[in-house]
């Protein structure tokens, strides 16, 4: 008897920020805000530009 099995999935960490796209302004500029709001304490803020980055349509699939 043989089996199949599918590959494991791999997850993006959600507690880890994405990288901004290289080259890409947009994300640069997101990083930059990202990081100081976070340095401020603002967790919300600093969440809601790792949302934009990882939505940002040049961002692709770095992470």
């Amino acid at each position: 008897m043989s089996t199949t099995q599918d590959s494991p999935v791999t997850l993006l960490d959600p507690t880890s920020p994405p990288r901004p796209a290289p080259g890409c302004d947009v994300c640069a500029a997101l990083e930059k805000q990202r990081v100081g709001y976070e340095r401020r304490g603002n967790v919300k803020a600093a969440t809601t530009c790792e949302v934009e980055m990882r939505n940002h349509p040049k961002h692709g699939s770095v992470s």
